[in-house]
């Protein structure tokens, strides 16, 4: 493998944690950490890798890890642009994103523009400005790799293969907690009972994201923008055992698919070595422990997240941006208990309506006001009903 150096965005969340052990396993020097304000945990990192630069967007945080780490040499970033700044100047040829929410778009664009390699577990720079970010990947001749189990599957099935061969690309879901749910039990769902992921071990935001399905819609309009291939030939089914996570239909009518147990760890790897497969910490698939593999269509009735996602793409512009926006404050809101569960299938296809008309040069500037007007729409209207 290629000598490289890492640094990771969001270094203390679920990815960033998993990708330190996963770099640590293989070997990769560790050259940057960012964090928000878990400065606990970064200071442990910080020692545990050697890393010698790290941003903090909380500022007060980052003065209280100044104080505790005077012993070492380090160069401490603070505040909001902190982590754009580390994506751009840290001397890594390989940046991991595993930035939660739209925050995560600018560091991308910086390390793209500094010419390094990307591996993306912020899912939002894609589905916001993916139409952007893959040009601009192509103008500075950097890789960029899914971390994503269901892309990282789909990398692995069409990686040697000319886009023509391919029919459709099919990404899977374990359905959540709540497959088999009617809209009525929906609307008795609480924060704790959405928590409660049945297959993986997320973060809170993720893990709301995938119980109500917008996970799935954002990673559709993911590989839409990754793999460029029209909305029209992407579907999204449910795997109750999170074993096959994606599948390709040739030209052919043959089928390729990705199994593996879930574990993040494994597309951390994959990402970080690719081409090359190599022994890793992901437990082995015994097929015959696992007995049965189940597949169902989705129930966009009780679930609408996907088939509107599948409207912001067809409406293309600012819309995917307002969807992801509209989907974040939600689920901030819902696990604040401020609003109810099936509110963020109601709110979510309000913003995509009000803006989904707006038209205009899509830049990184429209962008990001496209992101701050949705949010700002999407809290009055919860304004306006309580």
């Amino acid at each position: 493998m290629q000598k490289q150096s890492l640094t990771i965005l969001g270094s203390t969340g679920s990815i960033g944690t998993q990708t330190i052990e996963t770099a640590a396993h293989l070997g990769i020097k560790i050259d940057a950490l960012s964090a928000h304000s878990n400065i606990d945990l970064l200071e442990k990192q910080l020692r545990q890798t050697g890393a010698k630069l790290c941003a903090v967007s909380d500022k007060d945080a980052a003065v209280e890890l100044k104080n505790r780490t005077k012993d070492l040499e380090i160069k401490i970033l603070a505040g909001e642009d902190s982590a754009a700044e580390l994506a751009e100047s840290a001397p890594s040829s390989t940046l991991l994103n595993a930035i939660i929410g739209f925050s995560g778009l600018v560091p991308t664009v910086k390390a793209v523009e500094s010419g390094k390699n990307i591996a993306i577990a912020n899912k939002e720079t894609l589905v916001s400005a993916g139409e952007l970010i893959m040009p601009l990947v192509k103008k500075h001749g950097v890789n960029i790799l899914p971390v994503d189990s269901e892309h990282c599957a789909l990398h692995q099935c069409i990686a040697t293969t000319d886009k023509k061969n391919i029919r459709k690309l099919i990404i899977t879901g374990s359905g959540g907690p709540f497959f088999g749910f009617t809209k009525e039990q929906l609307k008795d769902v609480t924060p704790a009972m959405a928590l409660k992921h049945p297959n993986w071990s997320m973060g809170k935001g993720i893990t709301v994201y995938s119980s109500t399905l917008v996970n799935k819609g954002l990673e559709m309009i993911e590989a839409i923008r990754l793999f460029d291939i029209p909305e029209d030939r992407v579907d999204v089914i449910i795997n109750r055992q999170s074993i096959v996570h994606s599948l390709v239909e040739f030209a052919d009518s043959s089928v390729l698919a990705q199994l593996a147990v879930p574990d993040m760890r494994l597309c951390i790897q994959y990402a970080l070595t690719y081409p090359e497969k190599q022994p890793g910490l992901t437990e082995r698939l015994d097929l015959t422990k696992i007995g049965t593999l189940s597949f169902y269509p989705i129930d966009n009735d009780v679930f609408p997240s996907v088939n509107l996602a599948r409207r912001a793409v067809r409406a293309g512009g600012i819309a995917p941006c307002v969807y992801n926006a509209a989907n974040e404050v939600c689920v901030d809101l819902f696990l604040e208990g401020r609003i109810g569960y099936t509110d963020i299938f109601s709110l979510m296809e309000s913003a995509v309506a009000h803006f989904e008309n707006n038209t205009g040069e899509l830049t990184l500037d429209s962008i990001i006001n496209a992101d701050s007007q949705a949010r700002k729409y999407v809290a009055e209207l919860c304004g306006e009903n309580s």
